[in-house]
């Protein structure tokens, strides 16, 4: 499944959401790819993955885990692998539900309350995952986690939206309204499953996915949600017509 539009309108300008979108495009296309100028190609980047991305090892302090030398304080990494991607599909399947959800959550707390909001929740992400796998050498990066945080949100507050979603059938395709809580609740349970399995086995079953950051996001989206938002669309509530 693959959502496309809401039918939630915004009220404000999503000021932040936007400024997040432009900020880990330009995070992937300049720093890690080299536009512009900067250097260009895989790890020889400005921002390189084994520097910049988050190693979960780093916390235990074993001796195997090696990280490259010259990189900002660990604390730093926390922030800035939130804005890293591993591949433009990574960034624009990650930006689209930010879009999708983002504004709507946005709208409901106001915009300095959202970025608190979406930090927090990036943060909780990577601390189930790191919580899962205290020893991993992987580099994790991504802004799934805090979106997953936006998701966990907007569940709550938007339940009986509808969302336009394209889902494919083996070799066909349909387009289907589904109501937010159902198409969500299918997205977690999924993370969910991946993730268990990826546990029992843990040898690249995961597809080099971190779902429980996914997870432990959208738990504290459900968990904070009642202390950031203070209001909803006045649009949520009256007859839904179809978005499309």
């Amino acid at each position: 499944m693959f959502p496309l539009k809401d039918n939630i309108p915004t009220e404000n300008f999503p000021v932040v959401t936007v400024a997040l979108i432009v900020a880990n495009a330009i995070v992937y296309f300049f720093f890690q790819h080299g536009l512009l100028g900067l250097p260009s190609g895989g790890d020889a980047g400005a921002w390189p993955v084994s520097t910049f991305a988050y190693i979960p090892c780093t916390i235990t302090g074993d001796t195997p885990c090696q990280t490259a030398p010259g990189g900002p304080e660990n604390w730093v990494t926390i922030f800035s692998a939130m804005f890293m991607h591993g591949s433009i599909v990574h960034l624009g399947g990650n930006m689209l539900f930010l879009w999708i959800f983002g504004n709507n959550v946005e709208d409901a707390m106001g915009p300095v309350r959202f970025v608190i909001f979406y930090l927090l929740g990036g943060i909780a992400a990577l601390a189930l995952q790191v919580a899962v796998s205290p020893d991993s050498t992987v580099p994790t990066l991504g802004a799934s986690g805090a979106i997953a945080g936006v998701l966990g949100g907007y569940i709550l507050i938007y339940p009986r939206a509808r969302v336009l979603t394209l889902v494919f059938l083996i070799v066909f395709f349909t387009f289907i309204e589904l109501p937010a809580y159902f198409f969500l609740f299918i997205w977690f349970a999924q993370q969910a499953v991946f993730g268990a399995i990826g546990l029992t086995h843990p040898t690249g079953a995961g597809g080099g996915v971190a779902y429980f950051a996914h997870v432990g996001g959208f738990l504290f989206g459900l968990a904070a949600i009642k202390l950031f938002a203070t209001r909803r669309s006045r649009a949520y509530g009256q007859p839904r017509y179809p978005v499309y």
